[in-house]
């Protein structure tokens, strides 16, 4: 039977949108460009200690090198902002609350989306014979940001997330690998201009330049990423985050008609968001697991939950109940909750 890849195409975007993807789009797999990019930023160490950006080498930039007899990828966008955490920049004003990154409030991104990755693609297979496919969110080695600016979901902006004119950034990414030749999307242009506001904003100056990033200054990479010491120097700029960081998002004014999530697994899971620091850091770890199941915070385990709100703690304005926090934790069984204890103490001058 002759297919009309057209036609396909058409529907293939339409149960993409019946599935709650904001937007869907393809593209072909050349990413030589962003294969150089990735390249130079390896070299010069800005991954840190993330060493899965180089260890499966180009099979993150060569599609058909990770899944063999891929020839396009369908990528799609999803809204993730819960509505009752809207207002982030008056949550991180508030110093003794520990503020988490809003993507992370929800359940777990990568089944969610996944999930509904997967049913789309089975869509399609009931459409078509010798259908080769398979489906990722955030998770294998794939340049997701190159590959959905391909396909037109945006534009790589200068703190080098995703933007879309009518969305803003905060928004999941997804992507299908398949190996039928449909017709591709064009990109479309970038609209950041002369505007530096993310670079200005980021509290450790990790946009070192527009459109790069030290990952190993960024708070995200930080709180989340780094399992050892976070270095003093940026403990300070941390101020209350303890799960990632909003702030490049926060500020650029195309997020002005970024969209509250419909998709109600992103809805608050737990009452994490504007929660004391104190109190969060008296939570043993049989209530951290329990607080976080679901999430994508329990990756980072409980030591590294109490080591970022000891930082956060230090951070906080001088109270009885924080200083009370603190020496509960002063000879914990953890060198590292106790080496962040010790400097939090030490800026409240005990």
């Amino acid at each position: 039977m002759t297919v009309d890849f057209n036609k396909l195409t058409a529907n293939i975007k339409s149960w993409g949108h019946n599935l709650g993807f904001t937007r869907v789009g393809i593209s072909d797999i050349d990413l030589s460009e962003a294969e150089q990019s990735l390249l130079e930023w390896l070299r010069k160490g800005f991954h840190g200690e993330m060493a899965y950006m180089k260890k499966h080498g180009s099979k993150r930039s060569r599609p058909e090198e990770l899944i063999p007899g891929t020839v396009r990828v369908i990528s799609t966008a999803i809204d993730y902002m819960p509505e009752t955490a809207s207002d982030s920049l008056a949550s991180l004003s508030k110093s003794e609350l520990g503020y988490i990154s809003r993507y992370a409030l929800g359940r777990d991104y990568h089944k969610v989306v996944r999930k509904k990755l997967q049913r789309l693609a089975l869509k399609i297979n009931d459409e078509i014979s010798d259908f080769g496919f398979r489906a990722f969110c955030d998770s294998a080695p794939v340049l997701e940001k190159p590959l959905g600016s391909r396909a037109g979901l945006g534009w790589v902006g200068k703190h080098t997330n995703l933007l879309n004119r009518t969305d803003g950034s905060y928004f999941f990414l997804g992507e299908i690998y398949i190996n039928i030749a449909l017709p591709v999307d064009s990109p479309v242009s970038a609209h950041c201009g002369s505007c530096t506001a993310c670079i200005t904003a980021c509290p450790t100056e990790a946009i070192i330049a527009p459109y790069q990033l030290d990952a190993r200054k960024c708070i995200s990479y930080l709180t989340i990423e780094l399992h050892g010491s976070i270095p003093e120097e940026y403990r300070k700029p941390m101020g209350n985050r303890i799960y990632g960081c909003d702030d490049c998002q926060l500020v650029c004014p195309w997020n002005k008609y970024a969209k509250i999530a419909a998709e109600p697994d992103f809805a608050i899971r737990h009452p994490l968001h504007d929660k004391s620091l104190a109190a969060l850091f008296l939570w043993d770890e049989h209530t951290f697991l329990k607080l976080t199941e679901g999430t994508a915070i329990r990756r980072i385990g409980y030591i590294r939950w109490l080591r970022n709100i000891a930082v956060a703690l230090g951070n906080a304005p001088s109270s009885q109940a924080v200083v009370e926090a603190l020496e509960s934790r002063r000879n914990h069984p953890s060198e590292l909750v106790q080496e962040h204890v010790r400097w939090a103490l030490a800026q409240h001058q005990l």
